[in-house]
């Protein structure tokens, strides 16, 4: 199998020019600015430090911009991996999540390498829209504790758990960190109406005021609300150290279940992200470059401090608004995010907590699509149970379990569905059921014709039985018409095999017409026409009943009392 590394940069360059260096320069200086209040506001949310978010969206962004599958994906920390980063770090510890974070990452480079992008796009709607809005309602939830400063000191990962721990400590909110966390969650939420009549809103991305307002209120007011300084001893000013996670052999085999959670969700937002970004400049995206560019980046991430990073969809999409349309506007955006770190990092020390939660809880707002709950009625049962199944699973128990569930579910309907399309209808014979020589003396037909529609596959092959039915007659030849069956798996071959032998013992003979090319292939690859006899296989019909004809022995006035 050939493998084609071939990053969207290197198509790019030989037509890139001044004109969109400038666009380029301008959309990554605000998606940097952009990401650093959400790189900060995701880790802390997620259980980590706010430097090692922003080293995230520095190494991730930069991997991705450079290596990556589309011209303006942005990668990064992201809402979506918030539940699971914190379970991660909640039950093995933030060195465990930087192995299995790089774990995943391996996964997701083996899927590149092995071309399995597309495969992501099995993925059904329904499942899609389950675990995102369900993910959405972990977020908000997590982000309680510090929105009302409730004097938690580990909320538990587990649903139940938390809910008890909230309810618990719900008397210890503290009115000041409530007081402005809900002012920046009003603010942030009307973000976009205040910008239609207030110019200068327009040319600053709203986390980003917010962040900035949120900090300079509760350092003129003397807040009393915790810091990241006060909780985090504020941001390194320098580079971390780069190495691999201290981690033993051992470590990986608890590790490769969140580790395949990781590049499950890593490989379908990156991907969701990237086509929505097709749209947006009308471009196609290589899925396979993306998914190695995502695991390099998740392999890289973690040397430098980070943890798990996918692509970002509304970082991208800022990207697009602004006029990046090229890798170069995401490794800006990288650059922006590194050099903020090395001049302006003890300025973080007085971001409160209580902002970055309210920013955090925007995000879930904004990423859940709860207009498809009010439109359930609209669509089918299968479409409502699947959907409310994996939104109920990821909000209680397990992202992991809630996709799988999700897919055997619409697997499970899929095969309902499909299998009540496929049909097997008797065939009139017209004028010869006039002729005496296909009749039995009481009048009953010595031929049955049949015909096919749809798919014989395993849902659906117990249909051959209506052939056996005794009501159905005791024919002598059986014709099957397959010029609308376009498709046979092996449990169909198997099941005509069984129909095939079945007739054999009633002396009745088997024969076939208008096979299409891939129920033919299977028939003739697995030697069931060797068996059948390449005389029983018919162009048509009307050379079937020619075949029958010769197949019928003459009666010689005799009838057998059993038909």
């Amino acid at each position: 199998m050939k493998i084609a590394f071939r990053p969207k940069l290197l198509d790019c360059l030989p037509t890139y020019n001044r004109t969109q260096f400038g666009k380029d320069l301008a959309s990554g200086i605000t998606v940097g600015v952009l990401a650093l209040p959400l790189a900060m506001a995701f880790a802390i949310a997620s259980g980590c430090s706010p430097a090692a978010g922003i080293w995230t969206a520095i190494i991730a962004g930069l991997i991705t911009s450079a290596l990556g599958g589309s011209r303006v994906q942005i990668g990064g920390p992201t809402g979506a991996f918030i539940p699971i980063v914190y379970g991660i770090v909640a039950m093995h510890g933030f060195a465990n999540l930087m192995g299995a974070t790089i774990l995943a990452g391996i996964f997701l480079l083996a899927m590149g390498l092995a071309r399995m992008g597309q495969l992501i796009r099995f993925i059904p709607v329904t499942v899609v829209i389950g675990f995102t809005n369900g993910i959405a309602v972990v977020i908000f939830l997590a982000q309680i504790k510090d929105f009302f400063g409730l004097k938690i000191d580990n909320l538990p990962a587990e649903f139940f758990g938390r809910i008890k721990t909230l309810a618990a400590y719900a008397h210890t909110v503290d009115l000041p960190t409530l007081a402005l966390a809900t002012a920046c969650f009003v603010f942030l939420l009307s973000y976009n109406r205040l910008a239609q009549h207030i110019s200068v809103l327009r040319r600053a991305p709203g986390p980003l005021v917010v962040l900035l307002l949120g900090t300079l209120i509760s350092f003129i007011f003397s807040l009393p609300v915790e810091t990241i300084g006060s909780r985090f001893n504020g941001i390194p000013q320098e580079l971390p150290n780069i190495g691999l996670p201290n981690l033993s052999i051992h470590d990986f085999g608890k590790l490769i279940s969140p580790a395949i959670t990781i590049a499950l969700l890593g490989a379908i937002e990156s991907l969701l992200s990237a086509r929505v970004a097709d749209s947006q400049i009308d471009d196609r995206h290589d899925p396979n470059q993306e998914l190695i560019a995502q695991g390099l980046a998740n392999i890289a991430a973690p040397m430098f401090g980070g943890f798990a990073a996918t692509g970002a969809i509304a970082r991208t999409t800022t990207n697009v608004k602004t006029g990046g349309r090229t890798p170069i506007a995401g490794i800006i955006h990288a650059l922006v995010l590194l050099s903020i770190v090395l001049v302006a990092a003890p300025l973080a020390s007085y971001v409160p907590l209580a902002t970055l939660s309210a920013i955090v809880m925007v995000v879930a707002v904004n990423m859940g699509e709860w207009h498809h709950f009010r439109e359930l009625r609209r669509y089918t049962y299968n479409y409502r149970v699947i959907l409310l199944a994996t939104f109920f699973v990821t909000v209680v128990f397990d992202l992991t379990i809630a996709v799988e569930l999700g897919m055997v579910l619409a697997s499970l309907f899929f095969i309902y569905r499909m299998s009540e399309l496929t049909r097997i209808e008797r065939l009139p014979l017209g004028e010869l059921a006039e002729e005496a020589h296909y009749l039995y003396p009481d009048g009953t037909m010595r031929v049955a014709a049949w015909q096919l529609f749809g798919s014989l596959f395993f849902g659906a092959v117990n249909k051959l039985e209506e052939l056996l039915d005794p009501a159905a007659g005791h024919p002598e030849v059986v014709i099957l018409d397959m010029t609308r069956l376009i498709q046979l798996d092996t449990t169909g071959l198997e099941g005509l095999e069984s129909l095939r032998d079945k007739l054999d013992k009633r002396g009745c003979k088997l024969l076939l017409c208008g096979l299409n090319s891939q129920p033919g292939s299977l028939l003739f690859r697995s030697g069931f026409i060797d068996h059948l006899g390449d005389d029983n296989v018919c162009a048509d019909m009307d050379e079937a009943f020619q075949r029958a004809y010769i197949l019928l022995p003459n009666l010689m006035g005799s009838f057998d009392e059993d038909y």
